[in-house]
């Protein structure tokens, strides 16, 4: 026993109970940037939508499937074909594909 359990123990009192680290976050906010914009307009808070990554190498690939939107924040002036942006709960780990998918690629949505 360290030396302030040993001196709760000899009182009679029980010694403090030391409690894990709080877990990860498992779920995070991803802003992505979809490339069609009119796309993003139809989306809502709660939709769900499969995350599509278009490279010109190879075929589509789906890079989150059943993504929850979050919020779909208000279009960008004066930026033009730039996309739009959407924010989705996502996994850590999904977060991470989508911002790499996002530096290379192309990305749309589908709705689930």
């Amino acid at each position: 026993m360290g030396g302030t359990e040993a001196a709760q123990a000899s009182r009679g009192a029980a010694p403090t109970e030391v409690k894990a680290p709080p877990v990860a976050v498992r779920w995070v906010s991803a802003p992505v940037r979809i490339a069609d914009a009119a796309t993003v307009r139809l989306l809502r808070p709660g939709d769900r939508v499969d995350v599509v990554a278009a490279e010109r190498a190879g075929p589509p690939r789906v890079v989150a499937a059943g993504a929850r939107v979050a919020e779909v924040p208000a279009p960008e002036k004066g930026v033009a074909d730039a996309g739009a942006l959407v924010v989705l709960s996502v996994p850590r780990d999904t977060a991470r594909a989508l911002v790499g998918a996002g530096a290379a690629a192309r990305l749309a949505v589908t709705l689930c």
